[in-house]
């Protein structure tokens, strides 16, 4: 089987990619591993920035978004007892969408199967090769039988534990890494809202979050041992830690229901460079990784295939390599970027248990500064927002 670009992962990447291609005239197949239940049914969070929001409102896959999206525009931070607010827009002109990321996949998924876009689900054994010649390919097998993909390009967007990475040379990559010493132990609940927008808390206990998925579900997070089990804590252990974490003296109060999933997902800094070798292209978390404090996963995502669809437009319409060529130089800039802020956040905001007495009192001091001083708060927002596309 042929086609012009081969796309192994059907995540947020790979499956907007594809579109973005399709709209573009450009044919892609898609491999994925998992069944399309599995890919639509893992939860995960998403605060979409401007840039993603517009990217996907102009692919025409942004209608649900808008409908059942939560527009916010601003954020809490809460430390000694009090909540200060960051007003994006008021700060920036631009605000942020929570809208989850697997609602993200159900759109992009529906919009490549309405457009009869080629989606193979259930994959194995995938690899790939000749990605240094002008006919790379991928092979793999599928309901039993091995296949082979040829095209003009592959694309890698299987995530940080796919094969697309590792198939790249190691003596041209090089990897830049943070294993942070603590997780995020996170829980989904029935129940109303606690708060219009996202609390950020830092407390001594450590770190916690309080965001909304719905009009009828709570997304709540707090800082964990990543090597911690879920079954060592009972849903009334759970509320009296977050209590503890992130009440207010104004009287706020958490809104509690029940507790109907429990995760903990460990934390990490991750950027592997260059993100392309010869005709291989590697885009989101297959390249990049970082710290859910700044909510920029599914942002960079958007952002890489944003490119790299405006450097396929560019090659097959006009025969340039010019933006092709230029990928990882206009991606990591984005990149970096969003793992300088990531990490600032993360460091803010939680407790590091071997921080000294005096670098505890350099973390509030900073805390205090960005809710008291205009320059440091739309310095924040801006990062938050994300920078235009």
């Amino acid at each position: 089987m042929k086609t012009q670009i081969a796309i192994i992962g059907a995540g947020p990447a790979g499956l907007l990619l594809s579109h973005l291609l399709h709209l573009n005239g450009i044919e892609s197949v898609i491999l994925e591993s998992r069944t399309r239940a599995e890919i639509e049914s893992t939860i995960r969070a998403g605060v979409l920035e401007q840039g993603t929001m517009d990217v996907l409102g102009e692919a025409g896959v942004g209608a649900r978004m808008l409908k059942e999206g939560t527009l916010h525009h601003g954020i809490e931070l809460a430390f000694g007892g009090r909540r200060h607010r960051i007003d994006l827009t008021e700060l920036t002109g631009r605000a942020i969408t929570v809208y989850a990321q697997h609602e993200v996949i159900k759109d992009l998924v529906a919009a490549r199967l309405a457009a009869r876009g080629e989606i193979r689900f259930e994959v194995r054994d995938v690899s790939v090769h000749d990605v240094e010649s002008d006919a790379p390919s991928v092979r793999y097998t599928c309901g039993g039988q091995a296949s082979r993909l040829e095209a003009d390009f592959v694309i890698g967007a299987d995530g940080f534990h796919g094969i697309s990475r590792s198939s790249m040379p190691a003596s041209v990559r090089s990897d830049y890494q943070r294993t942070y010493p603590f997780g995020w132990f996170g829980i989904l609940v029935e129940s109303a809202p606690s708060s219009d927008e996202l609390i950020y808390a830092q407390h001594e206990r450590g770190f916690a979050l309080v965001s909304t998925r719905s009009a009828t579900v709570q997304r709540l997070y707090f800082q964990c041992d990543p090597k911690d089990d879920v079954d060592n804590w009972s849903d009334d252990r759970i509320w009296a830690e977050l209590h503890a974490r992130v009440e207010s003296s104004d009287g706020w109060k958490l809104k509690e229901g029940k507790i109907f999933q429990k995760n903990i997902i460990g934390m990490r800094s991750f950027v592997s460079a260059p993100m392309q070798h010869g005709r291989l292209f590697l885009a989101g978390d297959a390249a990049h990784i970082v710290p859910p404090t700044g909510a920029k996963g599914m942002n960079l995502a958007v952002a890489d295939v944003r490119l790299l669809s405006l450097a396929f437009e560019q090659f097959y319409r006009r025969g340039g390599q010019e933006l092709l060529a230029a990928y990882t130089q206009n991606a990591l800039a984005r990149v970096w970027r969003a793992e300088h802020f990531s990490w600032w956040m993360t460091s803010l905001l939680h407790r590091f248990d071997d921080a000294t007495p005096f670098q505890q009192q350099l973390q509030r001091a900073e805390l205090e500064y960005v809710v008291s001083s205009r320059a440091a708060a739309t310095t924040l927002a801006e990062n938050y927002v994300g920078m235009p596309f």
